[in-house]
């Protein structure tokens, strides 16, 4: 796996309309009770934080995830970043990728889930990005909901209303996802921009959480812990408590604070 910036970190930027951010974060990888080696990698360096599930054999995932990881990470010290900037950074991973030595025959392949500082329309926001079943949650107030959605045969299905959402977490096919960044295709994430509110709490995790941990009991875990290093070591605890099945990857980023040019600090 491959780990950039800090694990647990506290930062200050100002984007470009003078609005001064204030951010914590923490990120925690483990390998889990089933697997040999760990395929995600994560970046946490402002203004981007993004994690990754590679795929295609162990050397093979491993090596993807750890290139998405690399690229974005390129946007390091930046006070934000936009779109056109990560669907770049994309491509060149893809092509990294394809320059791998033959890590595989086949190719090799990784999701990518994440956030980036951004500007839109004057104002700061998160831009959140994905492709494949890695996944962004946010609690803002008492408001807890998933803000990607994944890229797999079985939210295909739930979508069509063949199957629920609680019979797609067991479906023989839950582990096919339809987009990835690899295998010599250009790179098609979904973006959703979202207002940078101070107290919302954003987590950024590979399957390995989602497929141990309902949505509930994430929500649970981030209301009932203070800081993200509390959050993240419960998260990663109790996934691999209830199975650890695949590596599991988590990030929690807090926004402590937005201050506004000429406002008060909210």
């Amino acid at each position: 796996m491959t780990e950039i910036g800090s694990d647990s970190a506290h930062y200050v930027g100002v984007m470009p309309d003078g609005t001064e951010v204030t951010l914590a974060w923490a990120a925690r990888s483990e390998t889990g009770h089933h697997r040999d080696t760990n395929q995600d990698s994560f970046v946490a360096r402002p203004p981007i934080f993004a994690v990754a599930d590679g795929m295609g054999g162990h050397a093979a995932g491993d090596f993807a995830s750890g290139v998405v990881v690399t690229r974005l990470a390129e946007h390091g010290g930046k006070t934000h970043v936009g779109t056109p900037d990560l669907e770049l950074s994309l491509r060149l991973a893809v092509r990294d990728m394809s320059r791998g030595l033959g890590v595989t025959d086949e190719g090799s392949g990784t999701t990518v889930t994440g956030i980036a500082l951004g500007h839109m329309s004057g104002e700061a926001v998160w831009f959140v990005f994905n492709i494949g079943d890695s996944r962004v949650y946010c609690l803002n107030g008492e408001n807890f909901e998933q803000l990607t959605m994944d890229h797999s045969i079985v939210q295909e299905m739930v979508n069509a209303g063949q199957i629920t959402r609680e019979q797609a977490d067991e479906h023989p096919h839950a582990n096919v996802i339809t987009r990835a960044v690899g295998f010599h295709e250009t790179p098609v994430p979904d973006y959703r921009p979202i207002a940078l509110d101070a107290g919302m709490r954003l987590v950024i995790c590979s399957d390995g959480l989602t497929k141990e941990l309902t949505d509930y009991g994430i929500g649970h875990i981030l209301a009932e812990n203070d800081t993200p290093a509390s959050a993240v070591k419960h998260l990663v605890r109790e996934a691999l408590r209830n199975g650890g099945r695949d590596n599991v990857t988590v990030m929690v980023v807090d926004v402590l604070q937005v201050v506004c040019p000429g406002g008060d600090g909210s």
